[in-house]
């Protein structure tokens, strides 16, 4: 009889991709053959050789086309692709799974324990190289299938987003956390990095313009979030976001890469703060 760690956990993993086979490779790499029963690529119309990956890795590949409305491109697998497996890890393609994060994972998923769902944490590399310091980044991206969905969030095709980015998954049930982290690696380079941060810019502020002035969604925000739309209604998101992730969180043990990472941020959150007070 095999060891139990060989066999597959009831679990399909989503990974939702537009143009990277950069990243790819190495993503399906680290997953393995023996973690999941299933694996699906999600692809928005690539152009590059992201398919001919999926083909040579042999993993199955659903095309996506988005209409600019609700659902986006997680939701809409949810909904129109629904896994027969219990629980359901969304991975971006420049996400990648390492041995110790793999064994907590299966720890957790055969535990029996009652949670509907898991926080994860990520490294950031940037440059090349692993962050000390910053802002930690963490996502509610594993949870059971037939628990929740990602926020429903009306919009007319704010920006060229075509998936979840902002959203969240709004899930029935307690949630846990994996304590060791996710490789987030992007190899795009900082000119892509540039980029997608002023499409995530726009449908920031467009999110807030639409929501300020609404109780029902209001009522829902966290403290968090409470706080950020605070903020982003102030010139110095820019600057406090700086001070929070360069000098409070130990963004300084970076040395010139960590100040250059604080900066673009930064800069992101003053777009924000720009395009909020625009559209209004």
């Amino acid at each position: 009889m095999f060891p139990e760690k060989n066999f597959p956990l009831d679990l399909t993993i989503a990974i939702p991709v537009k143009n990277e086979e950069r990243n790819l490779p190495g993503c399906l790499d680290a997953i393995g053959k023996d973690l999941a029963k299933k694996i699906v690529i999600i692809d928005s119309g690539s152009t590059d050789h992201t398919k001919a990956v999926a083909k040579q890795y042999e993993i199955e590949l659903i095309d996506f086309k988005w209409n600019g409305q609700f659902p986006k491109k997680r939701n809409w697998y949810l909904r129109n692709h629904t896994p027969n497996t219990k629980w359901i890890l969304f991975l971006d393609a420049d996400e990648y799974l390492t041995a110790e994060f793999k064994k907590e994972l299966r720890d957790q998923l055969t535990s029996g324990n009652s949670f509907v769902g898991y926080w994860l944490k990520y490294t950031i590399y940037f440059m090349g190289h692993r962050l000390k310091g910053g802002y930690p980044l963490k996502k509610l991206a594993l949870f059971q299938v037939g628990k929740g969905e990602y926020e429903h969030i009306q919009e007319d095709k704010w920006s060229g987003l075509d998936m979840e980015i902002h959203e969240h998954p709004i899930l029935k049930g307690s949630t846990g956390i994996i304590k060791n982290k996710i490789d987030h690696q992007d190899f795009r380079g900082v000119n892509h990095y540039v980029n997608k941060h002023i499409d995530y810019a726009d449908w920031e502020a467009r999110r807030f313009v639409k929501v300020l002035n609404d109780r029902t969604e209001k009522v829902k925000w966290t403290w968090k979030q409470r706080c950020k739309y605070f903020l982003l209604q102030t010139v110095w998101i820019g600057p406090i976001f700086f001070l929070g992730s360069f000098v409070f969180l130990g963004g300084f043990r970076d040395g010139p890469r960590g100040l250059a990472f604080a900066i673009l941020k930064m800069s992101y959150f003053n777009q924000v703060y720009c395009k909020i007070r625009e559209l209004k």
